[in-house]
């Protein structure tokens, strides 16, 4: 059991013991319904959470009967709204391109999406009323893994696959559930081994000697940290500081300070977004800038990243990377193409989106092979075979746990490049170090 879990499972006990009571007194949400092929939808807020129903137009082979509703609940507000926005994007290509082309057993898909405020107990509620109240045939995940951990618990309970675009913590697939999967490549402490790797088989000279760990406390970034502490630290690369710190911090100067102090070469910054640039922020402030730096999630956020610390500062900082739009995929230029007349020829399309749509498309392909909605023969599927999506090929075992391996992305010249692994990369350059300030 991780030093994180005890704390975190009295924790969950009582969100359900909250969304239970909340539960059986009405979730109070309300719906509404929208059929534009481009898949707007009107949303109504009552209380504490907001639902939308979207079911997508259809041309060509056009689906009939009952539809199979879709449930999920996303952080579309709160500290984590911004992926939450660019997942309910990818389900939402995603819907209407399984529309477009006769939907799921030749019956349309109406999503249900509603919003969890990037809150514990909202998203046990939500789930529930998903189950309860819009009778869900499937489910689709939230994003973020300390939400996951208790919506998936309330799946599990009612015997209902779980496939999530994120939820990359260990802690996540330690529980013996059967029906909890995840659309991305990796687990949290293999994320970013690939680039840890490349730093560890640096040549001497060039080789970090001391680095820094600051994280947030997050049952994803934790162990993505700890993951390449154990790659470096084996490597001789001395930890000179390292510090876990609340979700809720936004004033990072004293820990800037510190590190600052502690003068390490490289800095593996565990974050999501909004701490991700500011933690920036603070150590350009600071006038403090190792050698190195990789952060988890924010710099992946394409333009939003690099507009809220400066395009001139994104030069070199690394993360990792689940999804590339250039990528030779199965249906990634037919997603890429289908997000842009949707959203805008000129919208970044985010990894979270593509994502969201990898999810739909796992959900997609179990559905169509077991040819009903029977949760267990469907777990079973997904358990057994591996499925092609936009993001390669993905595959799970007994556990749900995914086995396949990230890329690494880098900012180079205003834009995110994957540099490695080689196989994979956009660009045969990797820049030697964070250079911010770089025109």
């Amino acid at each position: 059991m991780s030093r994180r879990s005890i704390p975190f499972i009295l924790a969950v006990v009582l969100v359900l013991a909250v969304a239970t009571f909340a539960v059986a007194c009405g979730s109070g949400n309300s719906s509404s319904t929208s059929n534009a092929t481009a898949a707007p939808s009107t949303e109504s807020s009552v209380g504490a959470s907001s639902t939308t129903v979207v079911s997508t137009g259809t041309t060509g082979a056009t689906p009939s009967g009952q539809p199979i509703k879709i449930g999920t609940s996303l952080p579309l507000t709160g500290a984590r709204s911004v992926p939450g926005e660019a997942a309910k994007q990818g389900y939402e290509v995603w819907a209407d391109m399984v529309n477009k082309n006769g939907g799921l057993l030749g019956r349309p898909v109406e999503l249900v999406i509603k919003d969890d405020a990037s809150d514990q107990n909202i998203v046990v509620a939500d789930y529930n009323a998903l189950i309860s109240q819009d009778k869900a045939d499937l489910l689709l995940g939230t994003y973020s893994s300390i939400l996951i951990l208790p919506a998936s618990a309330i799946a599990e309970k009612n015997n209902m696959l779980f496939i999530s675009p994120t939820g990359a913590s260990p802690e996540i697939y330690s529980r013996g559930f059967k029906k909890v999967f995840m659309s991305q490549q990796a687990l949290s402490p293999d994320l970013a081994k690939v680039w840890a790797n490349y730093i560890a088989n640096l040549p001497v000279a060039e080789r970090p000697k001391t680095a820094a760990y600051p994280t947030i406390d997050d049952p994803f970034s934790v162990p993505e940290v700890d993951g390449v502490e154990a790659i470096l630290s084996a490597a001789g690369i001395k930890t000179v500081y390292k510090t876990t710190y609340p979700a809720e911090t936004t004033d990072f100067d004293s820990i800037v300070n510190a590190m600052k102090g502690a003068k390490p070469d490289l800095v593996m910054h565990g974050a999501q977004f909004e701490d991700g640039v500011a933690m920036v922020r603070a150590m350009l402030k600071a006038d403090f800038t190792p050698t190195w730096l990789f952060q988890t999630t924010a710099p992946a956020q394409g333009d939003q990243y690099a507009n809220a610390i400066g395009v001139e500062n994104t030069e070199g900082i690394f993360d990792a990377k689940s999804h590339e739009v250039t990528a030779p995929t199965p249906g990634n230029a037919e997603f890429v193409k289908r997000f842009h007349e949707m959203f805008g020829a000129d919208t970044t399309l985010p990894e979270d989106t593509a994502d969201a749509y990898a999810a739909g498309q796992v959900l997609a392909a179990a559905v169509t092979a077991v040819g009903s909605l029977d949760q267990d023969k469907l777990a079973e599927y997904l358990h057994a075979n591996k499925v092609e999506t936009i993001l390669g090929t993905l595959s799970w075992d007994e556990a749900g746990r995914p086995q396949g391996e990230y890329m690494i992305g880098q900012w180079q010249s205003g834009k995110f490049q994957v540099v490695l692994p080689a196989i994979a990369a956009t660009t045969d350059k990797i820049i030697q170090g964070w250079k911010p300030g770089t025109k």
